[in-house]
């Protein structure tokens, strides 16, 4: 039985929407954050600014359409500038994270912090700085945190989105399961963002290239300008084709 593509349109429940202003611990009303202040704030993390602000530029631009998902939270920086831009489109951001660290943040290993580590169990925890980070820029009501490996959550998602972030393990395992699980979920014109995109491997690990590199082989994304190490793909819409696409049709009709 062949399978045809359905045009999917999205009436985004009113529940996406942030429904209440945010509030502190003590039931006071919070003041809500720009861009600008955001930028102000610090968090642990990796990521740039110039990066960072291409996030929730767009997550802005998408999330009117369907919510947004990022794989790998860490601390809280990244969902916190894709979450601004969720609330500035009315919808949410879903962050996936096992809060148990990569494989480079473990002890011993080269992005290890001790503040991370959790005394009790002796495992790094990052979810408590992750629940910290979202509260203090006012976020609760639209970052949504999911304590999980990305496969188990994929296995049973449903909902459409316009925008996926991955930045998880950087192992190629881990960032092509990341990827093979969730393209499926991406709404043609969403983007796909790939954060760690090293061209010289003396700079960085490869697997998030070459996964950025097996996306755009799929002929069915579009690239955009990367933001330093911020890797811009937008799934083509219907009736569109990308470069790579033309370009091996044009090798394969002059045989």
């Amino acid at each position: 039985m062949a399978c045809k593509e359905a045009t999917i349109v999205i009436r985004r429940p009113a529940s996406y929407a942030p429904q209440h202003s945010p509030k502190d611990d003590k039931g006071r009303k919070m003041e809500r954050m720009d861009i600008e202040q955001l930028k102000e704030v610090r968090f642990k993390g990796f990521m740039a600014v110039e990066e960072s602000t291409r996030l929730y530029e767009l997550a802005g631009e998408v999330s009117r359409f369907a919510p947004c998902l990022e794989i790998g939270g860490y601390c809280g920086r990244s969902a916190a500038y894709l979450g601004l831009g969720c609330r500035e489109g009315g919808s949410v951001l879903f962050s996936i994270d096992h809060h148990t660290g990569s494989e480079e943040q473990q002890p011993g290993q080269e992005y290890y912090d001790p503040d991370l580590l959790d005394p009790e169990t002796g495992r790094i925890d990052t979810f408590l700085h992750f629940r910290r980070a979202i509260r203090e820029v006012g976020l609760e009501d639209t970052v949504i945190p999911i304590v999980a490996r990305s496969e188990t959550v994929a296995r049973f998602w449903s909902i459409p989105l316009s925008l996926i972030f991955i930045d998880g393990g950087h192992t190629f395992p881990a960032a092509f399961t990341d990827y093979s699980a969730w393209v499926r979920h991406l709404l043609p014109g969403g983007y796909l963002l790939i954060h760690d995109i090293f061209p010289d491997p003396s700079q960085g690990g490869q697997a998030p290239r070459c996964v950025y590199e097996m996306a755009l082989a799929s002929g069915v994304f579009i690239e955009l300008p990367m933001i330093r190490t911020l890797g811009v793909l937008r799934r083509i819409e219907m009736g569109q084709t990308s470069r790579w696409a033309d370009e091996r049709w044009k090798s394969s009709s002059m045989r």
